[in-house]
């Protein structure tokens, strides 16, 4: 273990509940978007009012939050982004992350106490890139998913800005992120946040002249799946990522669920603070943890060199071990009893596992439960409906309700 600055743990935000769990399961920071200007059109995204509250939320527990404005911006979004970034600036955002140099150039003109960190979309493979991002006054560079431990030592070994790497999440087929394919198949294009992820899709080759005819690109039966990326998860090799001399840990998944953030921000955090500690090994639990949550095989990706490569062929579809069930939202010490908005079907007869925000997780067979009214009631199975659980423990508010189950694909 090398003696550093304390690595930051980032985690994904879609909404302002999921900023909320992700502070609460352990992040130090979270990245956000608003209603524009950010690479995820349809992951929920926060109205300039909840961006203010989730930024207050943040600095409450000493956290930060960074807003996404790496869009690949036309006349139309320049125009508009002056306003825009003002009102981050007021509102105490920590940092904006761009990928646009003019959008970079304006936001350096009309804020002044907005950190400026360069997205992965800008493809920062070397440190000559690096340093010119820091002459132009990036206070972070976050590097592309194509580098090698032994690329990233040498970037940081050239510079001393503030570096930003992902960990843990989907990947992208294309550079970075950089793709037209989803704008050439639909007209929704992925470079303005609206991707469809058409390079997991299932495709086949029709000759000009024989319509209706499919030919597989390779030999497989199931077809082909040229485009189709694992996973990316480098919890086994933490303790290499931390020592390769980045500032920031970064957890992919704003259109990811509540349960994903929840679990993998919970995992990352005590894998790294255990590495502090100067006790860190992998723990089965860890990765039982990481398997609960929707994803696809996982894969170290260009970090190490992955001997079992980082394509799939056989599906795009993502599996989990668990099914999400509820949030714990107060919780009665004198009782044991919870609070629990529902997200899944929950039943009498049922057993739960709970994921709580410090401390271990533990199952228990639902053996009681009442509505609002304190009527029982042997099922939920109205959407977010309210209900009150007898626990066998304590329980945090925040925890997460789910039920085991075989793999599901989802």
């Amino acid at each position: 273990m090398i003696s550093v600055n304390k690595v930051e743990l980032l985690a994904p935000a879609g909404n302002l509940e999921k900023l909320k769990v992700a502070l609460i399961y352990g992040a130090d920071a979270v990245y956000i978007g608003g209603k524009k200007f950010g690479l995820r059109a349809f992951g929920g995204n926060f109205s300039n009012d909840e961006l203010k509250t989730g930024v207050d939320f943040a600095h409450s527990m000493d956290r930060k939050v960074y807003v996404t404005v790496n869009i690949f911006a036309h006349n139309e979004d320049i125009d508009e982004l002056p306003d825009y970034l003002r009102y981050l600036d007021e509102i105490g955002v920590d940092a904006v992350l761009i990928s646009d140099l003019g959008v970079f150039s304006l936001a350096k003109d009309v804020t002044k106490n907005l950190e400026l960190h360069v997205s992965t979309q800008a493809n920062v493979t070397n440190y000559k890139t690096v340093e010119m991002w820091q002459k132009l006054g990036a206070n972070r560079v976050v590097l592309a998913r194509e580098l090698s431990q032994a690329e990233i030592v040498g970037i940081k070994n050239h510079c001393d800005v503030e570096l930003e790497m992902f960990v843990h999440g989907a990947m992208c087929i294309s550079y970075s992120g950089r793709c037209y394919l989803s704008h050439y198949l639909t007209g929704r294009d992925g470079n303005k946040g609206e991707c469809t992820h058409s390079c997991r899709w299932k495709y086949n080759l029709v000759e000009e002249k024989r319509p209706g005819e499919y030919f597989e690109v390779d030999e497989d039966e199931h077809g082909a799946y040229v485009m189709n990326s694992k996973d990316l998860c480098l919890l086994p090799c933490i303790d290499k990522v931390i020592e390769s001399g980045v500032s920031s840990l970064k957890i992919e998944g704003r259109m990811k669920s509540v349960h994903y953030v929840a679990s993998v921000v919970k995992v990352y955090r005590e894998a790294i603070d255990s590495y502090y500690a100067g006790q860190f090994h992998i723990k089965d639990e860890w990765l039982d943890e990481l398997d609960k949550v929707a994803h696809r095989p996982y894969t170290s990706g260009f970090f190490v060199n992955d001997e079992n490569g980082t394509m799939i062929h056989d599906s795009s579809k993502a599996k989990q071990s668990s099914t999400f069930l509820g949030i714990v939202r107060e919780f009665d010490t004198s009782t044991n009893i919870g609070i629990v908005e529902q997200r899944g079907k929950l039943e009498i007869g049922q057993k739960i596992e709970v994921l709580q925000p410090q401390g271990q997780t533990f199952s228990q067979i639902l053996t009681a439960m009442t509505d609002e009214d304190d009527n029982s009631i042997n099922a939920a199975p109205h959407a977010q409906q309210i209900v009150k659980i007898k626990f066998n423990k304590s329980v945090q508010p925040w925890s997460l309700i789910r039920t085991l189950d075989s793999d599901n694909y989802v």
